[in-house]
């Protein structure tokens, strides 16, 4: 018999096997008792506090995956929350991002993005659920505080993949323990929302009762990212007040505040506050961001330092333009399969630092003189497209700068290293505004918007202009190609509407069974012990 590993998947009765070790090798007193001294598995590795450290750590890797390429260096994880929506479409499609310009009969339940998806979320909840339920075995030498603590990294962990899960596909099966090869089930039934959101509830509560208030370690969670999400969700559960409490207790911890004023690593040369954050060596907050609430790690040359495809994915192939070459300076080597739309390019001030230049490729400077076009110097301007439709294949399209990284040794490389916020206090803040909104605190709403927009230098606004749609606005003008956008949208009852009046691809073809995916065929077939319902219209 050969043991069950870490990464063992089935083809689903949920795929919900990771973190479990359904395993054999034995000799001792009792040839059916485990003892794989040779392998991780999770009877020798959940029995001390640095094991239950290094199954968390996992767990954060498991996360930075939406980061990540499902298949190495290709296919965003997070593609599906990103495009399609009405600041994102495909630029240089591949099978899986012609989904999300297309609709029709590429939106299927056989498309392996779903799959994939759903595959690694329900992986994630099973690791969570596996170190939930092993923390309390009395054995372990950890204190109360200590033990405390991992479960609430593994609460919130299990909260965030079941939020991704519930905004993709709507109600979706509740796993709550430990999967394993004895107890696999073959008759999951999806809960309704209210279930799932009522767990994320408990999970998130729980997080924030045991997350420390701080960390020394950049990348770890704290109390205030389980609030920021308790807002969010409570704004979801149509619970305003509730919202503005917990987005209020981050506010006015005395722990964040916007980034106002040129800070770091760029400070002395042309740029913005705003985009300073974003910068390398800028993103943590012992370096200096303060608007931080939860950044993810990544570190070159380093085992389990893991990397991103942000740059890939969302910065153009602007060298595919003759005279234009690779370099630090112009951000790295993307692939540019995503982009904002010209209605999100549209909407911003003159004055607003986050659609300037500091922010947004808006042109680039010839600096290839072997590649020259007739009649171009070098440092000529090559401007890109700012007001023309949505077209793909479209190297002169702009770009978002959020994601600029290149090794400066070779800045050909497809990976990145940087470390990248995840959560700001800005969103925190935005989050605020639109429980206000929903509480008719319009007065408070636009004081809320306008601390936001105050550091972008735009100009501010009365109460008279706020909308849920100009909340959803300034949350596009804030969070461009940063927030999960499509979740937001989902959560508003905005997407169909939204898509149709700003998406110049997807816009036009998409309908109402698309605002939420399908569930997967393989789930479905997999779900041998009882009929599983399909979404409506697929």
């Amino acid at each position: 018999m050969h043991s069950t590993r870490l990464t063992h998947r089935l083809r689903f009765a949920l795929v919900l096997i990771v973190g479990t070790a359904a395993s054999a090798t034995a000799c001792g007193k009792d040839f059916l008792v485990e003892d794989p001294p040779h392998i991780i598995v999770a009877e020798n590795l959940y029995n001390s506090l640095a094991g239950f450290e290094a199954g968390i750590n996992g767990l954060y890797a498991q996360v930075r995956r939406e980061r990540q390429g499902i298949d190495g260096l290709n296919q965003l994880m997070g593609t599906q929350w990103v495009i399609g929506t009405d600041n994102g479409y495909a630029n240089f499609v591949s099978t899986n991002e012609r989904i999300f310009n297309e609709w029709g009969i590429r939106n299927i339940s056989t498309a392996s993005i779903y799959n994939d998806v759903w595959a690694w979320l329900y992986q994630m909840i099973n690791g969570a659920n596996t170190i939930i339920g092993r923390a309390d075995n009395p054995s372990i030498g950890w204190s109360e505080t200590d033990k405390n603590r991992i479960l609430a990294e593994a609460h919130f962990i299990r909260a965030w993949a079941y939020r991704h899960l519930r905004y993709s596909f709507g109600p979706v099966p509740l796993n709550l323990t430990e999967s394993s090869g004895s107890n696999i089930k073959t008759d999951w039934v999806r809960a309704p929302i209210a279930e799932v959101d009522k767990q994320i509830e408990t999970d998130l509560l729980f997080a924030e009762a045991n997350l420390p208030g701080t960390s020394t370690n950049p990348g770890k969670l704290t109390k205030a990212v389980a609030q920021h999400y308790l807002a969010e969700l409570y704004l979801a559960m149509d619970e305003p007040a509730m919202a503005e409490a917990k987005a209020s207790a981050v506010i006015n911890s005395g722990l964040y505040q916007l980034i106002t004023s040129r800070y770091g690593v760029e400070a002395s040369k042309p740029g913005v506050p705003f985009m300073d954050q974003f910068k390398d060596g800028n993103a943590n907050r012992n370096q200096g961001n303060t608007e931080a609430l939860w950044v993810w790690q990544w570190e070159q040359n380093v085992l389990g330092g893991g990397m991103g495809i942000m740059r890939r994915y969302w910065v153009n192939r602007y060298y595919n333009n003759r005279g234009i070459a690779v370099t630090v300076d112009n951000g790295g080597r993307g692939i540019g399969r995503l982009s904002p739309t010209t209605w999100s390019l549209s909407i911003y001030e003159p004055t607003d630092d986050r659609g300037s230049y500091h922010a947004v490729r808006k042109f680039y400077l010839y600096n290839d003189p072997a590649n020259l076009p007739t009649g171009k110097q070098l440092g000529d301007t090559l401007k890109m497209r700012t007001t023309a439709l949505e077209r793909m294949s479209d190297a002169l399209w702009p770009s978002t700068r959020k994601w600029d990284w290149a090794d400066p040794l070779n800045p050909n490389i497809d990976e990145q290293y940087n470390d990248q916020p995840y959560v700001r206090l800005a969103d925190t803040y935005l989050l605020l505004a639109e429980a206000q909104f929903k509480q008719d605190n319009l007065d408070g709403a636009a004081a809320t918007l306008n601390i936001v927009r105050a550091r972008a230098n735009a100009t501010p606004i009365t109460a008279a202009v706020v909308t849920l749609d100009f909340i959803l606005d300034e949350r596009s003008r804030e969070l461009l190609n940063e927030e999960n956008r499509r979740e937001t949208l989902v959560r508003t009852h905005t997407v169909l509407a939204r898509v149709k009046a700003h998406n110049g691809l997807a816009g036009p073809v998409i309908v109402a069974r698309d605002t939420i995916f399908p569930i997967p065929q393989s789930v479905i077939d997999a779900n041998t012990g009882r009929p599983m319902e399909q979404n409506p219209g697929y």
